[in-house]
């Protein structure tokens, strides 16, 4: 229900209406915190990734069939030839793809991955942007835009991911 400015006093005025109202505001209130704690939670257990934090990488956010992770580049990302190794940027993309196929709370496993990689970066930060493309009971399909600060393009992930059935276990030591 929409309440525009000028029917304030006839809204503020019935009370049947100001205690659904306020019970409504109080259960959409519960749900957003309990899914904003669900998501604190998923995202502190992508903490426990030994290898995303040996590569520095930090994941930013994750919300459902969502997530968004970044690296600063240092010169152990670089290989031979003074540009960021595919492997991190695939490890980048990686942990975006792991914490948005997991954010629905149940355990989410790659079964297929492939990158193309667009162009070649040798500083900065890269960021990777997970988003859901498909999901039913069993698989799920993401895609993974990986771009620099300047918001250019520098790979592009896909990964599908089977769905089990166990929880993810959040309480981790």
């Amino acid at each position: 229900m929409i309440f525009i400015e000028k029917d304030k006093r006839a809204y503020t005025q019935n009370p049947l209406i100001r205690k659904l109202s306020g019970k409504l505001f109080r259960v959409i209130n519960l749900i957003f915190e309990y899914g904003n704690s669900e998501m604190k939670n998923i995202k502190k257990f992508f903490k426990n990734d030994k290898f995303a934090k040996h590569v520095g990488i930090e994941l930013l956010e994750v919300s459902e069939g969502r997530a968004k992770a970044k690296l600063e580049i240092k010169k152990e990302h670089l290989n031979g030839v003074k540009i960021v190794h595919g492997g991190a940027i695939f490890t980048l993309a990686d942990l975006a793809f792991a914490a948005a196929s997991n954010s629905h709370g149940t355990v989410a496993l790659a079964i297929n991955a492939n990158i193309s990689y667009l162009k070649a970066v040798s500083k900065g930060t890269l960021i990777a942007e997970a988003k859901e493309v498909s999901k039913n009971p069993k698989l799920a399909t993401y895609s993974i835009l990986i771009t620099n600060e300047g918001g250019d393009t520098i790979a592009i992930f896909q990964g599908t991911a089977y769905r089990k059935k166990d929880k993810i276990p959040l309480q981790q030591e």
